[in-house]
């Protein structure tokens, strides 16, 4: 039940401890619950040790994981602390009265020397069950040893040094023979280097610690009962084997650094605290009469390792006179103190007793607590109990001492993976700064807390912080989560107001200048962020709407460039007269509907440098869209900014070779309105075939004659073909350009001589010149003198023709000769012919017996067949079965006609009446009608070799089985 009840106190008392702390903040928390369902063990959890000594235990020394225990008067235990079920017992061999005085245990725990009080010392080491006498040491009690943790070994120890009771230090070195178990004296040498005094004369050396720096520096730190030195020197190198005796002889005239206390425990203890194994000590505690001073250890100083230093007073239940501590450990934050009844946890950094334990009566008075300083434990014991103490989680609550003492970088070192402690000191720093008036600092340390928002944002508006507010909210808008999309807009639309604020604030005081910069840059980063880009994006509006309210047009401007709301950019400018800006916006962004909406007012302005930009653009404008602008621009425009126009026009036909009818008809308008020049270029350069032109032809010529330009009417008529009107418009401007267009139909010689008809009419009946009729004449060969004459006048005299009619008598001459001797040839051509036939039909071939069809390989002569010039002989009906299916339709219905009508002829008459005469005739008839049909079939199947003609070329692309059988086909191969 007691037990219980000690439960319930102590948790009741760490309550209470919390709710005060949490009270001392100022403003209540909200976040952050502390929930511990089971009991937090103590920092330092004590443990009895299973052991019933069977004598008295005289001392007790533990070091790597090796425990030596000195029992009684001759017994000496030793235990493998990691197999503690095999202890190993060791008899000293001592015949007399003598008793263990002391024993010392190198770091490595191979090394154990036992120092006697009849001033002899004995060595044992670990590997060896022999315990052995260091005769140079005799005469000496020996109160302190420093171990060398530089050059030892497990079976050496190198140079060590040794205090005594008479203040004399002694420098030795013990090793084991490895050939024989001690086959020479273990002590290798043993020489005194230093004696430590005191006002009162020599004093005994309590403790012994050799430590070195940096560049080979060595410190040996020694301490009497009032005073600690301070040996520092410099050892050559490669003479570390030669031991300190160089760093002695430095101080023999002249005594080395110390500090010295007056009051006087009888003894003093030293105590280090090293962090990692096989590191150098962190700090240390020396435990000497006025109490214990505490320092670090800083072994890049000189002439001194010790630093920090401070003495803590022992507490005041402690009487030096009365119950005196005996013993002092060093841990990470805490010094014990060992007294007989009970061991005392002080803080170093307060000097607050922080642990007690008490220690019952029945167990006896305490005697010596030691450290393993390799495992980090603690180990206390009487004469006839040993106990050991955990150390768990040490700096657990190191983090409320550092923020009480006001140094909250250490408290939040010390608690930054527990969560509820680092809000209360981040809550503690926040106060602290804003009671100091450190307003921005505790802004930053506001945010990063859980305490509530609304009254951390009134404290600063009443203090009348707006900037802190504003770093307040930065920082907490930083800290939220994705998720928290609500607390993001609340937070972003309210910075937005205070920074506007505070820039119309700045803006009109001249003296705030570098302030106002410097602020803006500011606002101009918080818009710009990556990270509140979507929450502005998705708020967009009511930015513009605080940006409107506070008439800041350049932010306004930022903001949208920002978000890529290039149309309110350009807007703007426009609206501003700023067109030049606004077409850099353009062009910089390249937006095709911001081109296509804001070219019809930018063209009216700077249009040289609009039309620049839609070069620049290239294809990625759609002329089309740009054509009303440019109308509504060259309609109240000059000719020269006209010409603006056309150079873009003309940069879409001939570079971008656009083909749009729109654009190549408003090219047509431009040129017919201010270039007639480069009107019939264009259309010459557009061709004369109606299928590549890309203008509209009936626009092009209802716009040319409209402006009167004649030579692009004609040339367009040409290209739609209507040579007659062409040379009709042609001669109303000139006859040369009339005869160019007469010439045109090539292939419709009436309509050609039509068209020369008519320049020859207009020659002569307009022109009314005879020479130039006659150049008609000679210029066309269609034309005769006798189709000219008609249009001449009847006065005219014959002497103007009679060149020209005798040239055409002449024509007619040669053509009645030409034909003369075309007849002739051709009666020649129709003799040969009907010689060649009379030779075809003379023609004959011989056949084989052993001769076989080229189709079927059957012999040739049991049935009818066809012999080729080539030499192919095929059967009938072989021959018949190749050439029908390759044979047209109309050819293959016309055989099956000739085939019935053969059948027919081949049946016998069914009359028997009929008299001979007429059955004569009537078999005359059908046999000479039988011999037509034959030859009308033999035409048709034997017109050409199947293997050697054309229609084996044309049945090239025809696969060898008919796709309709082709399954069929393939089944029968399986």
């Amino acid at each position: 039940m007691a037990s219980i009840l000690d439960e319930y106190e102590d948790s009741l008392y760490r309550s209470a401890s919390v709710q005060q702390t949490r009270a001392s903040v100022g403003i209540p928390h909200s976040g952050y619950v502390n929930a511990r369902l089971e009991k937090e063990t103590p920092i330092f959890n004590k443990q009895r040790i299973d052991f019933a000594p069977p004598e008295k235990i005289n001392s007790l020394v533990v070091s790597s994981n090796q425990l030596c225990m000195s029992l009684g008067k001759d017994t000496l235990l030793r235990i493998d602390l990691g197999k503690p079920d095999e202890p190993n017992q060791v008899e000293l061999g001592r015949k007399d009265e003598a008793k263990v005085y002391k024993m010392f245990l190198d770091h490595t725990g191979s090394h154990l020397l036992i120092a006697l009080n009849t001033s002899e010392c004995l060595y044992l080491n670990r590997s060896v069950q022999k315990v052995r006498t260091l005769s140079r040491w005799k005469g000496h009690l020996i109160e302190s040893v420093g171990w060398n943790k530089f050059l030892g070994s497990e079976t050496n120890t190198g140079p060590i040094l040794v205090g005594t009771a008479q203040g004399q230090i002694y420098e030795a070195e013990i090793s084991v023979s490895e050939g024989s178990l001690f086959s020479t004296n273990p002590d290798q040498y043993f020489r005194q280097v230093y004696t430590l005094e005191e006002e009162s004369g020599p004093a005994p050396v309590c403790c012994l610690e050799i430590e070195r720096g940096i560049e080979g520096k060595f410190f040996i730190i020694a301490t009497t009962r009032k005073r600690l030195f301070q040996f520092v020197g410099k050892m050559p190198e490669g003479t570390e084997q030669q031991g300190f005796s160089s760093i002695f002889a430095m101080h023999a005239d002249h005594l080395p650094s110390f500090r010295e206390f007056p009051a006087n425990l009888g003894f003093s203890e030293i105590a280090f605290y090293t962090p990692k194994l096989r590191s150098n000590p962190r700090s240390f505690a020396w435990m000497m009469g006025n109490g214990v001073l505490y320092g670090t250890l800083d072994y890049s100083r000189p002439d001194s390792i010790l630093s920090d230093e401070r003495v803590w007073v022992y507490p005041s239940d402690i009487d030096i006179t009365v119950n005196k501590p005996i013993s002092i450990v060093l841990t990470q934050f805490h010094f014990l103190l060992l007294l007989p009844d009970r061991v005392k946890a002080v803080c170093t950094l307060n000097g607050q007793v922080v642990f007690q334990d008490l220690f019952l009566e029945k167990f006896g008075l305490l005697t010596r607590m030691i450290k393993d300083p390799t495992v980090q434990q603690i180990w206390i014991h009487t004469e006839k109990v040993v106990f050991r103490y955990h150390v768990q989680r040490e700096s657990r609550d190191v983090w409320k001492m550092y923020m009480n003492m006001n140094k909250f970088d250490l408290a939040k070192e010390y608690c930054k993976d527990r969560p509820e402690c680092l809000d209360i000191v981040l809550a503690k720093e926040a106060e602290h700064c804003f009671q100091n008036k450190r307003y921005l600092d505790s802004a930053k340390c506001y945010a990063l807390t859980q305490n509530y928002f609304e009254e951390i944002a009134l404290k600063f508006i009443e203090a009348k912080q707006e900037e802190a507010l504003m770093e307040f909210l930065i920082k907490k808008l930083s800290n939220l989560k994705p998720s928290e999309k609500t607390q993001t807009t609340l937070l972003t639309t309210w910075l937005t107001e205070l920074y506007l604020n505070w820039l119309g604030i700045l803006e009109g005081d001249p003296s705030q200048r570098n302030l106002y910069l410097d602020t803006r840059e500011k606002f101009r980063t918080f818009l710009s962020s990556p990270k509140n880009k979507d929450c502005l994006f998705n708020n967009r509006a009511s930015i513009y709407e605080l940006l409107a309210s506070h008439g800041d047009t350049e932010h306004m401007v930022y903001f949208a460039v920002i978000m890529q709301d290039y149309e309110r950019v350009v807007a703007h400018h426009c609206q501003h007269d700023e067109y030049d800006e606004a077409l850099n916006v353009l062009s910089r962004h390249r937006d095709e509907k911001l081109f296509y909406k804001f070219s019809p007012v930018l063209i009216q302005h700077i249009p040289k440098k609009v039309v620049d930009a839609w070069i620049s653009m290239g294809s990625r404008l759609d002329a089309r869209n740009l054509i009303p602008a440019l109308v509504n621009y060259s309609q109240s425009a000059s000719t020269q900014q006209i010409n603006e126009a056309i150079r873009y026009m003309e940069f879409c036909v001939y570079q971008l070779e656009e083909t749009q009818q729109a654009i190549h008809n408003y090219l047509l308008s431009l040129y017919a309105l201010c270039r007639p020049d480069s009107l019939l270029s264009y259309l010459e350069q557009a061709g004369t075939n109606p299928n590549r032109i890309h203008y509209d032809l009936k626009y092009a010529l209802r716009l040319c004659a409209e402006h009167g330009h004649h030579h692009a009417c004609v040339h367009i008529y040409k290209v739609m073909e209507l040579y007659e009107e062409a040379v009709d418009l042609a001669l109303q401007v000139d006859v040369d350009l009339a005869k160019s267009c007469a010439d045109l139909p090539e292939d419709d010689e009436e309509l050609r001589k039509k068209l020369w008809l008519k320049i020859a009419r207009h020659v002569v009946q307009e022109e009314k010149d005879v020479k130039k009729a006659m150049a008609c004449l000679s210029s066309c060969a269609l034309l005769k003198i006798e189709d000219v004459l008609p249009f001449f006048p009847d006065f005219v005299t014959i002497d103007h023709f009679k060149e020209a009619i005798c040239n055409s008598l002449e024509d007619y001459n040669k053509h009645i000769e030409e034909l003369k001797r075309e007849m002739e040839e051709a009666t020649q051509s129709a003799k040969r012919i009907r010689e060649d036939i009379q030779e075809m039909r003379n023609k004959y071939g011989s056949v084989e017996p052993q001769e076989k069809c080229a189709a079927c390989d059957f012999p040739l002569l049991n049935r009818p067949f066809y012999l080729f010039l080539c030499g192919h002989m095929f059967h009938y009906d072989c021959l018949l079965q190749a050439v029908f299916p390759n044979l047209p339709a109309y050819k293959q219905a016309k055989l099956e006609d000739l085939q019935k009508k053969l059948a027919a002829t081949s049946q016998p008459s069914k009359s028997h009446h009929r008299p001979k005469d007429a059955d004569t005739i009537s078999l005359g008839k059908g046999q000479q009608s039988r011999e037509q049909i034959k030859a009308d079939i033999d035409d048709i199947v034997a017109a050409e070799c199947v293997y050697c003609g054309e229609l084996m070329i044309r049945s090239i692309d025809k696969p060898f089985i008919d796709p309709q059988k082709y399954e069929e086909e393939m089944q029968s191969w399986l």
